[in-house]
């Protein structure tokens, strides 16, 4: 009954290895997960995402101001995109490669420096370069703290990704409340109060830094086998395929809730946009419960048993919102909230399992495609509206989710012991 057992997991954990077993912070991850890190990281996450939220929410404002055409607009979510997304997995990549514990904290300074830019900008080519430096501070945040999360996980990955999601999802929820409050009754330079938030997650990201710190080792840890039930090179290129498609349907449906719910209400119902932004919210805070609740499920059930029902269970629902009521509506939204979100966890950490010693470039390139999608799915979504009827995205829409059933290709995982 004592008997010790090998985990093949720990592979996952190279490059990055605990040097001294007397320090505290690794004793406190071998006995369970550091909770005081997971809720730093997690509260990271919410002034991160709340301050890039931020971005889109202050689109009227610039295009009153500078008279900005659409397709201006336009190219400042491009230029925010662009560093968002595309740099994530490269930034991903070098830490795979060279650990920096105080990354977190300089890569919030670019966020920093961007908002207090972007508060003085007169010139539509100041505003282009304030985005940017927004979204590099976002590129540089995602990959290299879902790395931490999963270091403090005490093994509980799905839980540590969840909490770390958490944070996250209640941010993006913050960004246009904030906007609303805030920067639409004093102006574009009301934006530089929020680089205090900056400043807060810069703190907090440092002290994270030197927990961070001491488990780092510049010597590269032993090459651990692979587990002989692991999958093949191919089937994990497969693998990776299937999850991204999983990733897009979730998200591209989240996305059209996001945008244009409001819209769909209002067209639909007739009723006002504050009673719309109610509705709005009810879907948001499911979503939130729903992302955390499903890291635990997958350490529970399995996370390949979890994507099956967080995306294809959403089905039903997504199906008859199109055609419900109201209230209806607003009950259906709040399951859709809870079952497709919980899938975000389970995702994430399935790709970080199929790809082991690369956390960052992995985790850089689902965030980062996360994030496309959902930018670029609005746009797609909008321009159909344009041409057809709100009513429509959202019969096409309610489909998104029978793209779950290639989740019966994801290969049985080895069984984690503990």
């Amino acid at each position: 009954m004592n008997k010790s057992v090998v985990v093949p997991e720990q592979a996952i954990l190279a490059p990055v290895i605990v040097p001294d077993v007397k320090s505290p912070s690794v004793a406190g991850a071998a006995a369970g997960p550091a909770y005081i890190v997971l809720a730093g990281i997690s509260f990271s996450h919410f002034l991160n995402d709340t301050m890039q939220s931020l971005i889109a929410s202050v689109y009227p404002i610039l295009k009153d101001n500078y008279a900005l055409d659409f397709a201006q607009i336009g190219l400042i979510t491009l230029a925010f995109q662009f560093t968002a997304s595309l740099l994530q997995p490269l930034v991903g990549h070098f830490t795979d490669k060279k650990a920096q514990p105080f990354s977190l904290a300089i890569g919030m300074s670019s966020t920093f420096f961007g908002l207090l830019l972007l508060s003085v900008a007169r010139q539509y080519n100041v505003i282009l370069i304030a985005a940017a430096l927004v979204g590099l501070g976002s590129a540089v945040f995602h990959p290299e703290s879902a790395r931490i999360a999963r270091l403090a996980s005490g093994g509980r990955y799905g839980f540590a990704q969840s909490v770390f999601q958490l944070g996250g999802s209640f941010g993006t929820s913050m960004g246009p409340v904030l906007a609303a409050l805030i920067v639409v009754p004093f102006g574009q330079s009301s934006i530089a109060w929020f680089s205090t938030i900056a400043f807060l997650a810069i703190v907090v990201l440092w002290r994270i830094g030197k927990w961070y710190k001491p488990q780092i080792t510049a010597r590269k840890a032993a090459p651990v086998d692979p587990h002989p039930d692991a999958p093949g090179p191919r089937r994990v290129v497969f693998a990776i395929a299937v999850l991204m498609a999983l990733l897009f349907s979730k998200q591209l449906y989240v996305s059209s809730l996001s945008s244009y719910y409001i819209f769909y209400l209002i067209d639909r119902f007739g009723i006002s946009t504050q009673a719309a932004q109610v509705y709005l919210f009810i879907f948001l805070a499911a979503n939130a419960i729903g992302a955390f609740l499903g890291g635990p499920l997958g350490d529970r059930f399995g996370r390949k048993i979890v994507i099956w029902f967080s995306i294809l269970g959403a089905l039903p629902f997504t199906l008859a919102l199109p055609y419900a009521g109201l209230f209806a509506s607003a009950v259906l939204t709040v399951f859709i909230g809870l079952i497709i979100s919980s899938t975000s966890a389970s995702i994430i950490v399935f790709a970080q399992e199929l790809v082991p010693h690369r956390f960052g470039m992995i985790s850089g390139v689902f965030f980062g495609v996360a994030f496309g999608i959902g930018g670029l799915g609005a746009a797609v979504l909008g321009n159909l509206a344009d041409r057809t009827s709100i009513a429509f995205v959202y019969q096409v829409c309610a489909f998104l989710p029978a793209i779950g059933l290639l989740a019966v290709f994801l290969p049985k995982m080895p069984r984690v012991v503990r």
